[in-house]
């Protein structure tokens, strides 16, 4: 079964990454990121965070979702190591919300075509949990170098802290990453702490999406609770629809 959250999550997730988008950036970048963001509203808002069920947030709207918590969680982040004695000023707060923002980016394709797709062999959703799979009609590339690549070719300039932040924020887990942070010389280092944070809230935010998918499938609830609860704050469905403009965002989410 395909974990599916309300369409009120979805919006108010949709819109808390535009107002971070509104609030963090500067321009000229705001402007320039707000209207990528807003010609991609339809494909990013529904757009799930992973092809796979065994990783995170593998159903529609899971990569807003994801995206929102890794934003939180560099928040708190950066207070805990600015608390716990490292020198903050080393980043600035912009470039902590910008990289939180678009470090996943690549996972939406390219320009033309989305990076994943329904699956349609029933057989690999069920024993597999490949809910979706990757469209082939796209060159690989690792999701980091994608991100950054999306960013240049619509003008959107990144500093170096950005870069950096992006293309390390899954650590070790991506063997790429060895020759920045597995070094000898303090040289070689990172010269700010701002990769460590961003990768700590994004492996913060994606253990405790497998741990709220996973947790809930093998309780005794599982069966006459949804998976996720909508919180009394949340608008309703129509109240957040009519503040958007994109009418095929405003259908899709309707039929939800």
């Amino acid at each position: 079964m395909i974990m599916e959250i309300a369409a009120e999550k979805i919006l108010e997730n949709r819109n808390f990454i535009f107002d971070t988008i509104e609030k963090y950036i500067s321009s000229p970048r705001k402007e320039q990121l707000l209207e990528f963001y807003n010609e991609y509203d339809e494909r990013l808002t529904m757009l799930p965070a992973s092809p796979k069920k065994l990783w995170h947030n593998s159903f529609e709207g899971g990569y807003f979702d994801h995206v929102r918590r890794v934003i939180e969680g560099a928040l708190k982040m950066h207070s805990i190591w600015g608390e716990m004695g490292v020198d903050t000023s080393t980043y600035t707060l912009e470039e902590l919300m910008f990289s939180a923002i678009n470090h996943d980016l690549g996972k939406m394709g390219n320009e033309e075509h989305v990076s994943y797709i329904p699956n349609d062999d029933k057989w690999r959703m069920e024993k597999l949990g490949e809910n979706y799979k990757y469209n082939i009609k796209i060159p690989f590339s690792g999701v980091p170098d994608r991100s950054l690549y999306l960013l240049q070719a619509f003008g959107i300039k990144c500093t170096f802290n950005e870069t950096l932040a992006i293309r390390l924020h899954d650590g070790l887990w991506d063997e790429a990453n060895k020759k920045y942070l597995i070094t000898y010389l303090p040289e070689q280092k990172p010269r700010t702490a701002l990769p460590f944070i961003l990768h700590q809230a994004d492996l913060m935010a994606s253990r405790i999406e497998f741990e709220i998918e996973w947790a809930f499938e093998h309780s005794s609830e599982s069966k006459t609770k949804k998976p996720f609860k909508l919180k009394n704050n949340i608008p309703t469905k129509q109240k957040v629809l009519s503040s958007l403009k994109n009418k095929n965002l405003v259908n899709m989410i309707e039929n939800l």
